[in-house]
């Protein structure tokens, strides 16, 4: 059997369509091809505006917890300095009441009461920032 002879394919030449297709197919194959870059332009300016976004969203983020930070940080100075006064208190009564443990007791009741309100303030605020 003789070997069969190729048949010349049209080549497709960048920006034009096949030699072979009529008039109205070669305008919407290229009306397709701008379809198809305007979609890769529209879908690159979306991922842009995702990149934007996201970084933004983390900068505002980084920024929040900076000032969480800060404020927790100043808080618990306070928290600190009121268990540093109900110390220096405590020490004061004892040895000031000798048996009246009882007055003691109130005193340090009262401050502890303010100490354990304040950290509890703090606790609620966390939680409702943290809760959005």
């Amino acid at each position: 059997m003789p070997a069969k002879a190729r048949t010349k394919r049209p080549k497709v030449v960048k920006g034009r369509a096949r030699k072979g297709l009529s008039r109205e197919a070669q305008t919407a194959y290229g009306e397709i091809q701008q379809g198809v870059r305007r979609l890769e332009k529209s879908i690159a300016e979306i991922q842009r505006g995702l990149r934007k976004a996201e970084q933004k969203i983390e900068a505002d983020a980084r920024a929040r917890i900076r000032d969480l930070r800060k404020d927790g940080r100043a808080r618990l100075s306070v928290l600190q300095a009121k268990q540093r006064e109900a110390t220096r208190t405590l020490k004061r009564l004892s040895a000031a009441a000798g048996d009246s443990w009882r007055e003691v007791k109130q005193t340090a009741d009262s401050i502890l009461g303010d100490a354990r309100a304040t950290a509890a303030s703090v606790v609620d605020r966390f939680r409702r920032t943290l809760a959005g």
